[in-house]
């Protein structure tokens, strides 16, 4: 038998489980799964893979008044990593990387990072960064052109 002081305690404690159990099953009801946001497992070949798929956003406004260029980019049906060549092509899921060209310039560089593209030191006015999309082999999957106008700067002291 408990005593009224161990009773009392017991009841107390039951409106903050019950509390908890609600918070928890309102977040696990309203969370995505880790297969919604990351994609499907890498370790699992998939059949029948859709198109990899470039989304490129444009230069976040509060850095390209600064001077600076910031590109958030991701990438659908294709994962972002280190791993090029011929042979990778059979990978599944699929693998690549980007390639970056500034202005029309003969040249590009690759990107594997999967981070943002950053770009500082362009003079004032428009410009372009093409983006591309592109397999363990450097053939263009996808791509997407983003246009903006670096603007004079409010300061002399421009880029601190």
């Amino acid at each position: 038998m408990r005593s009224f002081a161990e009773a009392r305690t017991m009841m107390r404690s039951i409106p903050l489980a019950l509390s908890g159990a609600l918070i928890m099953t309102a977040t696990s009801a309203s969370a995505q799964s880790a297969r919604d946001v990351r994609g499907p497992a890498a370790v699992v070949p998939i059949e029948n893979e859709p198109p990899a798929r470039l989304i490129v956003d444009p230069p976040i406004p509060e850095a390209l008044a600064k001077g600076r260029v910031f590109i958030q980019y991701r990438a659908e049906n294709l994962r972002i990593i280190q791993v090029f060549g011929p042979a990778a092509l059979d990978v599944s899921p699929r693998i690549g990387h980007i390639h970056v060209t500034v202005d029309d310039l003969p040249w590009h560089w690759a990107d594997a990072s999967g981070e943002q593209i950053i770009l500082t030191g362009l003079p004032v006015g428009p410009h372009k960064v093409l983006v591309e999309l592109v397999n363990a082999n450097h053939q263009t999957l996808d791509q997407r052109t983003i246009r903006f106008v670096v603007p004079v700067l409010a300061t002399s002291a421009g880029h601190q």
